[in-house]
């Protein structure tokens, strides 16, 4: 498959989303509950064909063995570490340019029918891939993970450090 128009049709949405720096600011979400006393909420369907999901969600889906996928860059898992069990698929560069290796990657890793979720820094880079995913692939089931890794680390959840 290649990304024939999603280049393009998404250049407009990717300026003020990709340029997201590397740095995890905590501040940005504040915990509600320990995050063992909070109830997942039902995924919330977007008018792009991808549903939002949260931390306790996402919880729940990666017990149930749903692929979560990384679209971070290299040294943002460095830095903060990743949800144990993720896959790391960069989607933008730093320049917010798509990674032209993201499609074969993302498409060996999960068939169009399989429940996928992904994460970045705050929600805004997975907001846009997931409907991407879903209105060019074709994918049916692509879940964004609502604050990104940042709601996840403010909610004391668990990281491990990235391993190449």
């Amino acid at each position: 498959m290649t990304l024939k128009p999603l280049n393009i049709a998404i250049v407009s949405l990717l300026l003020p989303l990709a340029a997201c720096n590397a740095k995890t600011n905590s501040s940005l979400v504040t915990p509600a509950a320990s995050p063992s006393t909070v109830k997942a909420a039902d995924p919330v369907p977007q008018a792009g064909g991808y549903s939002n999901i949260d931390n306790a969600k996402l919880k729940e889906l990666i017990a149930q063995g749903v692929t979560l996928v990384d679209i971070r860059r290299e040294e943002e898992w460095q830095q903060t570490g990743i949800v144990k069990g993720s896959k790391t698929i960069t989607f933008f560069d730093n320049m917010g340019r798509i990674n032209p290796n993201f499609v074969p990657e993302f498409t060996a890793l999960v068939k169009p029918d399989q429940p996928v979720a992904l994460i970045c820094r705050t929600g805004n880079r997975t907001q846009v891939a997931s409907q991407a995913i879903a209105q060019q692939l074709g994918y049916k089931n692509v879940l964004n993970v609502m604050h990104g890794i940042t709601g996840w680390i403010a909610e004391r959840r668990p990281i491990v450090k990235y391993q190449k």
